[in-house]
């Protein structure tokens, strides 16, 4: 088992690597008690070569390997890549790029939505993954060998997938589809800690200007915390005790300690008084500093019937071509459509998704689609005009 624990090693596994065309990752890290991941491992893997870097070695400088990620050569491929990219954002402040995710390409070629790796290997590989190391302290060293072969095995499997999986989504017209949904996932915003955005994270539960601007700086208070104390957001404050406060709006010490919700550790903190302050200061700044949210639409009523059709049409169209669903369009477009047409401002009626049912949608929803049983089967067809 190649485990890199030198630089030289390190430097030369890179180097022969930046001449692939794609490379495997993936991490192992420990988050249960801090704000910031700590990374313990990383499993790559080429064509031909599959190793273990130990970032906790003392003197290993992961420059190299971090360079790797950024090579525009080099196809960085992951299984449900987002807490992995983060990782590598956090400690490089780059995106890893260009991007293939096999669990947005397991959904384009018709497994269900946020299909497992375990699931995945079965299903492509034919075979099972033993799991009896999955809750490892990856932090404990020295790992043992079963643990080291079960995170190889993140990579390697990876490896063994990756080629086929690519062909078959050339070969069926959709590799440009998983090209498309890799667009998000490789924005630096999707990995950046700004307090002053942190309430976005949140489920509104008032539209008033006040209440929005407390949360705001609720919101970015235990943000700046978190972040400052290297703890989870949920040691500081509480989602819930954040909209106490936001609804409450303290504007001084004595408010805050009649707040329900609000934990006894934080009203006897000297860290309150800067809460209140923030507050305060968001009350007195309103139209500058409170969040513009979408103003809500009113859903016309009795949409339920037409909410059915549409995702009986969803299933139709996605179980004919053979892709999940979900990837094509999630309940919240389906009410979208069903509510405003195309007016509704919905990724399934943008792109590849608007191709593949978008424009059906919008076909029943105007009468030009109709729906009948044959043989026992449901079957929906355009009505020539």
């Amino acid at each position: 088992m190649n485990i890199i624990r030198t630089q030289k090693v390190l430097e030369g596994f890179c180097t022969a690597a930046a001449s692939r065309a794609f490379l495997c990752a993936d991490t192992e890290f420990i988050h249960e008690k801090t704000f910031f991941a700590r990374l313990c491992l990383i499993q790559a893997a080429t064509p031909e070569t599959e190793v273990i870097i130990d970032p906790l070695q003392t003197g290993l400088d992961l420059v190299p390997f971090l360079e790797l990620l950024s090579n525009p050569g080099v196809v960085k491929v992951m299984h449900a890549a987002r807490q992995d990219m983060g990782i590598f954002y956090q400690i490089n402040g780059k995106v890893p790029a260009p991007l293939f995710d096999t669990q947005v390409a397991a959904m384009a070629l018709g497994y269900g939505p946020s299909t497992g790796y375990a699931t995945l290997v079965k299903g492509r590989l034919k075979r099972d993954l033993d799991k009896n190391a999955r809750l490892t302290d990856w932090a404990h060293r020295p790992l043992s060998r079963e643990q080291l072969s079960y995170a190889l095995g993140d990579v390697t499997h990876l490896r063994d997938m990756y080629p086929d999986m690519r062909a078959e989504l050339e070969n069926r017209g959709r590799l440009q589809w998983v090209m498309e949904e890799m667009g998000p996932m490789l924005d630096p915003k999707l990995y950046e800690n700004v307090p002053e955005r942190a309430w976005e994270g949140l489920r509104l539960r008032s539209s008033k200007r006040p209440y929005l601007a407390a949360l705001k700086a609720a919101a970015a208070w235990r943000e700046r915390r978190a972040i400052e104390k290297d703890v989870p957001r949920r040691h500081i404050l509480g989602d819930d005790a954040l909209h106490v406060i936001a609804t409450q709006q303290p504007g001084d010490l004595s408010t805050l300690a009649r707040a329900r919700g609000v934990p006894d550790r934080l009203k006897r903190s000297r860290a309150a008084g800067q809460l209140v302050q923030d507050i305060r200061a968001a009350l007195e700044n309103i139209d500058g500093y409170a969040p513009e949210v979408p103003a809500h639409r009113q859903m016309p009523p009795n949409l339920g019937p037409l909410v059915e059709m549409l995702r009986t049409l969803l299933r139709l169209r996605t179980e004919y071509q053979d892709i999940a669903p979900l990837m094509v369009a999630s309940a919240r477009d389906i009410e979208q459509i069903a509510a405003f047409g195309d007016e509704a401002d919905v990724p399934a009626l943008r792109g590849w998704r608007r191709e593949v049912f978008g424009e059906d949608a919008l076909a029943l929803l105007k009468g030009q689609i109709a729906m009948r049983l044959e043989n026992g089967e449901v079957v929906a067809e355009r009505i020539s005009s």
